[in-house]
């Protein structure tokens, strides 16, 4: 015959001082989860500037520190992108359209996809990473794009 213990503890009260979840905003919640965050992630806002990057995302796409990266834009500033061939030429503007932070601001779904990103020092190699994106919503809408990434 199975045993089977109970035991009851008190409810927990959450402090008057807490703001309830709906009334935060939840792209500034992101935005200071990424910064802080141990894993390779990025924020961008609907205008595709970045809002937050995480030091290991700074790592990992060869970016520098995340003060000189923050503000700029995605790819007109900080992210230089470059084709899977042998010439490893940069990407077009219709093919930066499909990267996975854009898909997914522009389309409001997830999007998945690798990313050949050209690193920033000379004889250094160019990483392969994959990329997964949600959309990130403030009041229904989508306010920009949350990003992993994870080294290929």
């Amino acid at each position: 015959m199975a045993h089977v213990e109970l035991s009851l503890s008190e409810v927990f009260v959450p402090d008057a001082r807490t703001p309830p979840a709906q009334e935060s905003d939840n792209f500034g919640q992101w935005s200071v989860t990424v910064s802080c965050a141990a894993e390779p992630c990025l924020l961008i806002d609907a205008e595709t500037r970045v809002v937050a990057v995480s030091a290991s995302g700074c790592e990992l796409l060869c970016l520098g520190c995340p003060e000189d990266v923050i503000g700029l834009p995605l790819l007109d500033g900080c992210l230089r992108l470059l084709d899977f061939t042998a010439h490893r030429g940069e990407l077009t503007e219709q093919e930066t359209d499909k990267i996975p932070p854009l898909l997914a601001l522009h389309s409001g779904r997830l999007a998945r996809g690798l990313l050949r990103v050209q690193a920033a020092a000379a004889g250094c190699p160019d990483p392969t990473v994959d990329a997964i994106s949600t959309p990130v919503l403030t009041d229904g809408q989508v306010a920009g794009s949350l990003t992993f990434f994870a080294a290929v």
